[in-house]
């Protein structure tokens, strides 16, 4: 009598996508696709970043880990932005280990910006190399590119480092005549 296949049980874990809604022409900031494992349920989000974008949900990924390499896979399709890197990413995946993905963005002109973000899994069968590929997720992303008056974010720096050294400069007179007038009445007393 032949042996009758054990039922995989699923394993649960969390997705979580954290992005920036904004971000100013010619920065640069992360995006970051995690896939924790969720054992109870309970496994909060957190943003590395004040005031990201976070998501998150739970997923059931079948528990083949004895008969199949699984391996997680992540791309970012989103026009009008330089994306690093710009291709799939792919990392194995075994029981009870996390994964996590990070693509540098940079806006090169002002606009709103939508594109997804593509999470797979890629089965390859142990015994025969036989592959198969699943989509577990596809999550929209929005992202708004700004700049101050036309300027770059880099140059809108400058610009506020050059106002501070004349602010500064033309505050000195100021302060010369109230160092004065304060010199002045601690001598008279």
């Amino acid at each position: 009598m032949p042996a009758v296949p054990q039922p995989f049980i699923p394993e649960s874990r969390r997705l979580t996508l954290e992005y920036p809604p904004h971000i100013r022409v010619g920065d640069a900031d992360v995006m970051r696709l995690t896939l924790e494992v969720d054992t109870l349920g309970n496994v909060t989000p957190t943003a590395f970043v004040q005031g990201n974008i976070i998501t998150g949900k739970i997923i059931q990924i079948p528990n083949v880990y004895d008969t199949h390499a699984v391996f997680a896979e992540a791309r970012l399709d989103i026009a009008g932005l330089n994306v690093q890197p710009p291709d799939v990413q792919s990392e194995s995946l075994t029981q009870g280990q996390s994964a996590t993905f990070y693509w540098s963005i940079q806006p090169a002109s002002a606009g709103t910006f939508r594109g997804t973000v593509w999470f797979d899994l890629r089965f390859v069968d142990k015994a025969t190399g036989k592959e198969s590929q699943q989509t577990i997720s596809a999550q929209p992303v929005q992202i708004d590119a700004n700049n101050f008056l036309g300027f770059s974010g880099g140059l809108a720096r400058v610009a506020g480092g050059v106002g501070s050294i004349v602010g500064a400069v033309f505050g000195f007179p100021l302060a010369d005549d109230i160092l004065k007038w304060l010199y002045g009445r601690l001598k008279k007393s």
